[in-house]
Order: structure tokens, then sequence, then C-alpha cells
């Protein structure tokens, strides 16, 4: 019995340990493969394939209680105008009579595009709605026991609208299985203080002002060029510059190019406007400003991740009162990415939480599209042992369904904890996270 309990530890630790080097290790040509991947923040939820494994709790325990902090689904461009103000110069351009037959085929899309897009400021897609339907249909085949008709589930969202939907279509997806089950869905500026809290100290290095603004805009100078662009769709690229910078053109056709994914157009493409170093070096520089702005970048002093305290305590304490009360149930909580990425460097999931000064090299350490693709989230799922009060509860912890370490906390056999280790580490990083407040 123990050499087969050692062995399934084994093997659940290499599994692991596999899939925390893969979600750490980002290259050139892992993007380049998956254009959409390139869109950073903007990637579509990353379905987990059917039959992923899922490891089995150690013998007798059951999973009672579930801790959610999603992101919203896939949404349009936060303004329609960066659909219509490209699709303006464009027709300008046909006009004029100084679009190539490029120009006039991206013209043509535009237009294709702009027939969605219009109105829809910064909405939740159709895509984001099935995103997170789909997520909790898996979170309650996955972890049977949790949503009972007399579970107590509570549901909180940002006051954003398309974190609201995004909040509604999850609750609903339950309700769809468990009709009698109780759910209350709240969004207000009551819970704003914990689901999107940024300090002062925070906001005043993020501004346009902060320290980082220099060197992020001399790399982005080198790094973000629409010149070749421009001279792909006009005959003339002087008009062009009545209008927009080279460097505008090439940010808005990168927008529209990766937004398409989370669109219900199909059959229109954009990433045919970019070389592959284009392509490459625009989402360095948009991975280059979550990092320094939303994550562990060492030169922030931790000013970004300290904001991440909030909602942590928030899990680590209801997840106590879950565990005192003895009740099944969820808490389930809807924001937006750069409530994700602080959370899940405090947490030091592994992947997240990476330390580099270069801006070459800080696609090794963090990449947007893995921490916090549209619907991205964090879960950590409580394990219990009926009958067995000496028992201690277990924790697993999933980032985007995928079981994953804190390596800061030794697992029972992984991907389990005892919750009171994790519950330790986590009051500790709160604690430190304070002076920055």
């Amino acid at each position: 019995m123990k050499t087969r309990l050692l062995r399934r530890s084994l093997t659940a630790l290499l599994l692991l340990a596999i899939s925390t080097i893969a979600i750490a290790q980002t290259t050139r040509e892992e993007v380049l493969a998956t254009p959409e991947k390139a869109g950073g923040v903007y990637y579509a939820y990353p379905v987990p394939p059917e039959g992923l494994p899922t490891t089995a709790a150690p013998a007798g325990y059951q999973p009672f209680y579930a801790a959610h902090f999603g992101r919203h689904g896939s949404r349009y461009l936060i303004s329609a105008r960066d659909y219509s103000r490209m699709l303006q110069l464009m027709e300008r351009g046909d006009s004029a009579g100084v679009l190539t037959p490029l120009g006039r085929d991206v013209l043509r899309r535009l237009r294709l595009v702009w027939q969605e897009a219009e109105g829809h400021d910064g909405d939740l897609s159709p895509l984001g709605v099935r995103q997170h339907k789909a997520i909790a249909k898996r979170m309650m085949r996955n972890y049977p026991g949790i949503f009972t008709p007399t579970a107590r589930v509570t549901a909180r969202s940002t006051t954003v609208v398309r974190c609201v939907l995004s909040m509604a279509a999850f609750c609903e997806s339950l309700k769809e299985e468990i009709p009698a089950m109780q759910i209350t869905q709240e969004a207000t500026n009551k819970y704003m203080p914990y689901l999107n809290f940024h300090s002062k100290r925070s906001q005043e290095y993020t501004s346009d002002e902060g320290p980082w603004r220099p060197d992020y805009l001399a790399w982005e100078k080198e790094h973000v060029r629409g010149e070749r662009l421009i001279k792909s769709l006009f005959t003339d690229p002087k008009f062009v510059y009545k209008y927009r910078s080279a460097k505008g053109v090439a940010w808005s056709f990168y927008w529209i190019a990766v937004d398409i994914q989370d669109m219900e157009i199909k059959g229109v493409d954009f990433f045919d406007l970019f070389t592959p170093d284009e392509l490459w070096d625009i989402w360095q520089t948009f991975n280059y400003s979550f990092y320094v702005k939303d994550g562990s970048y060492p030169g922030n002093g931790g000013l970004l991740v300290a904001n991440a305290s909030k909602p942590l305590s928030d899990i680590v304490e209801r997840a106590d009162r879950a565990i005192a009360d003895g009740i099944n149930g969820a808490d389930l909580r809807f924001a937006h990415d750069g409530n994700l990425i602080p959370l899940a460097a405090l947490m030091q999931i592994e992947g997240c939480f990476g330390s580099q000064l270069d801006p070459k090299l800080f696609y090794t350490a963090f990449a947007d599209f893995k921490v916090a693709p549209m619907a991205g989230n964090i879960q950590i799922i409580l394990f219990r042992k009926p009958g067995d009060t000496a028992a201690p509860v277990l924790a697993k912890v999933l980032h985007n369904e995928k079981e994953v370490a804190i390596p800061a906390v030794k697992p029972l056999a992984a991907p389990f904890y005892r919750w009171s280790d994790l519950r330790s580490f986590f009051l500790s990083q709160i604690e430190k996270s304070k002076p920055l407040l």
C-alpha cells in the first residue's frame, strides 16, 4: 500500500513538474506558431483538452469548497473607436486613390469587422459568455460534491458590465445543472476595495509620469515601427502621416488583429499584415507593459503585487469560514487582468512570479497570455475526509484549470497541500505587502 502511494506521489510530482516547466518557458517559436498568443491578454481562453488529467485526491478525501478568482471573458476592444478610426483612415485613402491592392483588401476586411464591432465598446462577446459557462461546467464535473442543492455559493463582480455578465454566465451554467441551488450574485462598490484594489502608491508608479515610462518609451520606439506596414497599404505614405503616426497605425492594426479571436466573425484575419519579427516585437512591448505595471518586475518594488493582498485576504477568510461552518459551497469572484496578474504573483504560482530586470529577457520571466488570457482564473479546491475530524483539510491550486505548484510550500503529495500550510504562506505574503499599500 505504501509503495503504491509513493509511486502515485512521484508520478504526480513528475507530471506537475512537467506542466509547470511548460508554464514558465516561453519562446519566440511558440508565440509565432500560434499568433493568437501574440495578443497577450487578448488571447482567447485556452480550453483544456478533453481528458486533461485531474489528480485523484488521497483515499477518503472529497472536495467540498472552491475559492475562485476569474477575469472576465473575451471582449471587444475597449473603444469602438479603435476599429472606426482605422476604417476611416482606409476609407479616406480609398477616396484619395492611394490604397495598394493589399490596402483595398484590408479595407474590405475592416468593413466586415465593423459590422460586428460597432457599438460594442469593451463589451463581453458571445465567446466570453461561452467561456465562463464552460469553466463552470468543468468545475462541477471535476469536483462533484461542491455544488449541491443546499450548497452556499456567493458570486461577486466588479461593477464593470463585462465582469457582471461573466459572473451571470458562470452562475447560469451552475443553475442549469442544479436549479434548486441558491447563488447570491452581487456587483456593487461595496466589494471593489478588494476585487479591484490599487493603492495610491501603485497608481503613481503606473501613471504616465511613473519612473518606468522613459525606458518603456525607448523600448517602444525601437520595437514598434509601422513604416513598412504603411507602405504595404498606401502608395503615398505621406497621406497617412496627416492623420496618424507610424507607431499609431502599427498599434491599431495589432489591436484589431489580436482581438478577432474574441469575436464571432469568421474567415477574417489581419496577422498577414505583420512580419514574424514585427509581431514578436510588438508582443514583447505589450508584455513589457503588463510585467512592469502589474507583475513581479523587481523594478516596481513589489507595489503592484502588494495590491493582491486584498483579494487574497478575502480568499483566505472565506475559505476558513467554509471550513469552520462545515458546509459545501464556493465563493466566486470576477474582475480584470490587472487583478489576476498580481494575485498569481503574490500567491507565487509557478510561472507567474518571475524576476527579470533586462527588458530583452522579460518574456523569459513573464508571459501575459499564460497568466491572464481572457477568462483566466485561479481556483483553490479544498478537500476533507468525512467522518474524520482529525484529518487535515487539503487544498489543490489550479491556474486556468491546470494543477499548479506553489514552490514556496511543501506539498503533502503533489498537487495536494495541507490547507494550513498554504494558509500560513498566504498570510505571510499578505503581511509582507502591508508596508507597500
